[in-house]
């Protein structure tokens, strides 16, 4: 799925980012350290791999990474 980046912490390395509809889903450093990225900034195009969210609230992101083409 692809995403782009609206906010991005570097100590915590966490952010958001905003679905193509405009929804904002929050990630954690753990989905940003698995796609492998040192920085990220807002409005930069990246893919990311989601699961259902615990209680079915919305979606998990367990991915961020840069969109290739």
């Amino acid at each position: 799925m692809q995403a782009t980046a609206y906010t991005y912490d570097p100590e915590q390395r966490s952010g958001s980012v905003l679905l193509d509809d405009g929804t904002p889903v929050e990630f954690g450093a753990e989905a940003f350290d698995a796609g492998g990225l040192r920085l990220l900034r807002p409005g930069q195009r990246v893919r990311i791999e989601t699961e259902p969210g615990a209680s079915g609230a919305g979606l998990r992101i367990t991915l961020v990474t840069l969109q290739t083409f």
